[in-house]
């Protein structure tokens, strides 16, 4: 039955990581270490009361135990793959199977054949260029760890300090995104209120113009005016000029017919 469900089951993403084969988990048939703390209800195991026996000498098992610990410090530094399925939960282990130059060899071939298939971009930023090589670096890790922990620790902190920088690179970039997202908004006020002000010294500008023409015509008409009074004034005036002398040669002439006589 279990075959059957492994068969009908949705595998995870493949990976270049090395993983075993998935092991189907049952918390209810999960077997319990013999240190783990007994079920509410339970009774306690019974103390022996005789005398205490000597440890027993190390066998297989404790061999098994040492041998486990590679595997315990992968599944600490690359943790088990989990999923459900048909109300089933399968784990699966990173492979503690040491690798050859052959397998680092079929491993460069790999990541260049998915960074082709998956059209990867050579250059830039690209979602699924830095998830293959992730990929590929927890793979080296793997592997390295293996034939030696110290160094596989190492290569952990480095790669958690390039992630650790990436995301604050990531959130520089999204802050700076947002940053010119309301700056670009700003702007679009600004210029909307310019346009807006542009509006109304245009009409200003346009009430102004008809004002001046006003005044202008005004200006115009009251100058056609004082031309036209002042052209009647001074015919007026010539004419008063030249009545006056007249009448100055009149007073003039009878003045000397008056004086003549005399004489």
């Amino acid at each position: 039955m279990a075959t059957r469900a492994a068969a009908a089951m949705i595998p995870p993403p493949d990976s270049l990581l090395r993983y075993n084969p998935p092991v189907l988990v049952s918390r209810r048939t999960e077997k319990r270490s013999p240190g783990a703390r007994p079920l509410k209800g339970t009774p306690p195991p019974p103390v022996p009361t005789g005398p205490v026996p000597p440890p027993p000498p190390r066998t297989a098992a404790a061999a098994a135990e040492s041998v486990k610990q590679p595997q315990e410090i992968l599944n600490a530094i690359l943790p088990p793959r989990e999923w459900e399925e048909e109300n089933r939960r399968w784990v699966q282990e990173v492979s503690s199977a040491p690798s050859t130059r052959l397998d680092v060899v079929h491993l460069q071939e790999q990541l260049d054949l998915r960074l082709q298939q998956r059209q990867a971009r050579e250059t830039g930023i690209c979602p699924v260029r830095r998830e293959l090589y992730s990929q590929c670096f927890d793979e080296l890790i793997r592997e390295t760890t293996i034939n030696c922990a110290e160094r596989g620790l190492l290569l952990l902190r480095v790669r958690d300090e390039i992630q650790m920088t990436i995301a604050a690179y990531q959130t520089l970039y999204e802050s700076s995104v947002a940053f010119g997202m309301r700056k670009a908004l700003q702007a679009e006020q600004d210029k909307s209120d310019m346009e807006k002000r542009i509006a109304e010294l245009e009409e200003e500008k346009q009430e102004l113009e008809r004002q001046v023409s006003e005044q202008k015509a005004k200006c115009e008409a009251i100058e056609k005016r004082e031309n036209e009074r002042r052209q009647i004034e001074e015919k007026k005036h010539t004419e008063e000029v030249q009545f006056l002398k007249q009448k100055n040669q009149q007073l003039k002439a009878q003045l000397e017919s008056i004086i003549a006589p005399n004489k």
